[in-house]
């Protein structure tokens, strides 16, 4: 399901090649169509009839009126059930392609080509699609495999550092959770550039595809890729509703600060090994100032978190550096005690 491109893109022609399209529509942002989409037409041979769809980038056109646009767009251009749309760009195109995709005509093919490091890793994997309702992240969306993921890494050198830095969260996480040396490979790195990560992404990739391998539905062990999400998810929204929105992996990495602090003040793990991955996570990224958010506005976002059951708050919690459990119900007064301890640690 995942290829690595070749520099004339080879195996993507083949694909086109062996299937029965009858036209393509490639999905893309303002940014991917100048600094990579030149790049895959360049190398792209086939006698398959393509499109261009190009929205505005940014987390803001993840919603249901971009979705309604392209439902109508594909439409108007009388794409029927044998069309393949083609989502290249980071995790809004792959999430919101998808999701169009899966539900137009009750379902069409789909490819992810990801060209950023959160969507390589994370996003385009595991078959969630969706987009975002109103400030919740990810409330809308489907279970559907992409027919294929060709990933690209040379695109990675068209993005600003921040933009790399962003996704190497996810790849921090999937040390985490479950690969103690991805984890201490990864921390090693001086600084997560694209020279640096780019040996690392096969590794990171795997990880998340076999958690997805044994539990599609997100039903046990994959609420494990979670971890950090919770709050981070929180996070993410409240600064989305402010008008001043972070990049996904900076609320995430905010999101494991707490949620590590969590598993400490759980019993999960031991102080020592919370400092050690609380200071790896200090040393790669910025502090969030989330003092201007309250706790019950907090509160508000992880009450209606997906993964709740009966109104209960449902983390994924560190058991130690590579090893996460899922499901954990925490008490209000230790997630007040996590928030506090993130808006103080600047001071620390």
């Amino acid at each position: 399901m995942i290829t690595f491109l070749d520099d004339h893109f080879s195996q993507l022609n083949d694909f086109l090649l062996e299937k029965s399209f009858s036209k393509i529509f490639i999905l893309t942002d303002e940014n991917v169509h100048e600094y990579c989409l030149p790049v895959l037409l360049g190398n792209l041979d086939t006698d398959i009839a393509f499109e261009i769809l190009e929205i505005e980038p940014g987390e803001e056109m993840k919603n249901v009126q971009t979705a309604n646009q392209l439902w109508e767009i594909l439409t108007e251009m009388q794409a029927d059930r044998q069309a393949l749309v083609i989502n290249l760009g980071g995790g809004v195109i792959t999430d919101m392609g998808g999701f169009v995709a899966s539900t137009y005509k009750r379902g069409i093919r789909f490819i992810n080509i990801p060209t950023t490091l959160l969507s390589m890793c994370d996003a385009s994997i595991g078959g969630k699609t969706g987009i975002d309702l109103m400030h919740y992240k990810n409330m809308v969306g489907t279970f559907s495999f992409p027919e294929q993921i060709f990933v690209y890494p040379k695109f990675l050198e068209t993005l600003p550092f921040k933009e790399v830095r962003s996704g190497f969260a996810e790849m921090l996480k999937h040390g985490l959770i479950a690969d103690k040396i991805h984890w201490n490979e990864l921390t090693q790195l001086p600084k997560p550039d694209s020279e640096s990560v780019i040996p690392h992404i096969q590794t990171s990739m795997d990880i998340k595809q076999e958690v997805v391998n044994k539990d599609f539905q997100e039903k046990n062990i994959r609420k494990t890729l979670n971890f950090g999400h919770t709050i981070g998810h929180a996070v993410e929204s409240l600064c989305l509703e402010q008008g001043n929105p972070v990049l996904h992996g900076e609320a995430v990495a905010a999101g494991m600060i707490c949620e590590t602090h969590l598993s400490y003040l759980e019993g999960l793990i031991s102080e020592e090994e919370s400092g050690i991955i609380i200071d790896a996570l200090k040393k790669y990224y910025p502090y969030l100032d989330i003092s201007d958010f309250s706790d019950d506005a907090v509160f508000a976002l992880l009450f209606n978190d997906k993964k709740n059951t009966d109104r209960k708050i449902n983390f994924s919690l560190l058991t130690s550096i590579g090893s996460c459990n899922f499901d954990y119900q925490c008490s209000e007064k230790m997630i007040r005690k996590a928030l506090k301890f993130y808006r103080e640690i600047n001071t620390i």
